[in-house]
């Protein structure tokens, strides 16, 4: 199961949340229709690397990353989307492209868009292509403590 480190980290800190089992999706506009949630609350986690080094950028399903801002907001100098073949290994218990925006269990800084702030709840991939975890943003924010920049159009 996936998800088991995630839950058990929510769990620990006290967490209200719900999960939503939903048919195979792959896609963040996918996963939002099958479990009927809005792609402005349904948050993905997107990998780049920044300067080398790996980030999470999490930003709502209906919303694209724009590089250069990245780029802009970070003070990296090279900003790229990493390859599934070079971050798969840093999520062993998540189906590929399917990770929780939580950084913070996988060593990783995570820089979450400005417009995810928005919302009153966050739903999102939960390690698999079949579950989602859906929870207040205030407690996202405050478990991940992600730099809220602005890199999304």
């Amino acid at each position: 199961m996936p998800v088991r480190k995630l839950k058990e980290f929510l769990d620990r800190e006290k967490i209200k949340y719900v999960s939503i089992i939903h048919s195979t999706a792959y896609t963040a506009q996918e996963v939002a229709a099958s479990a009927h949630i809005t792609g402005r609350e349904l948050a993905k986690t997107v990998i780049v690397e920044l300067d080398g080094q790996m980030a999470m950028a999490v930003l709502p399903a209906n919303r694209k990353i724009v590089l250069q801002d990245l780029r802009e907001v970070t003070g990296s100098d090279q900003v790229k989307f990493a390859s599934e073949e070079e971050f798969k290994k840093r999520f062993p218990d998540c189906e590929t492209g399917a990770m929780p925006p939580f950084g913070n269990l996988y060593g990783m800084e995570v820089y979450a868009a400005e417009a995810l702030t928005e919302n009153d709840q966050i739903a999102f991939n939960a390690g698999s292509h079949t579950e989602v975890i859906k929870l207040a943003y205030h407690d996202f924010e405050r478990l991940v403590q992600p730099k809220v920049v602005s890199f999304t159009t």
